[in-house]
């Protein structure tokens, strides 16, 4: 069974930093996709950055030269540097994964970890 776990999450002053971290663990032959959504209070959940097929980076507009995304592949974790966090950053972040298991590809969400940025 594939599991993501997020950590990192918490309450920033508008301009602050924060990075979340997720690690995914279990029988995992190779992750296609894997990467970060945002869902804002009463919003759809959103891309904000992942990494997809031949290690490309996608980034969502809104968060362009602010937030990094980042991996380490020996530990299936993938980090988000968020820089200069705006009120509208606010919402819970959710990790998401597509792997390759036993049986074939899998998608996973983690539980999601909050984000609170005040003005």
């Amino acid at each position: 069974q594939v599991q993501l776990v997020e950590s990192g999450g918490g309450l920033v002053q508008a301009g602050g930093s924060l990075r979340l971290s997720c690690v995914a663990s279990g029988i995992i032959f190779k992750i296609n996709t894997m990467g970060w959504y945002h869902q804002a209070p009463g919003k759809r959940r959103e891309l904000v950055a992942n990494f997809s097929g031949n290690s490309l980076t996608n980034y969502a507009d809104s968060v362009k030269g602010r937030f990094t995304i980042s991996r380490d592949n020996a530990q299936n974790t993938v980090y988000l540097q968020m820089n200069s966090l705006k009120p509208e950053d606010t919402g819970v972040y959710y990790c998401n994964a597509n792997v390759r298991t036993f049986g074939g590809a899998l998608d996973r969400w983690g539980q999601g970890t909050q984000v609170t940025v005040s003005s």
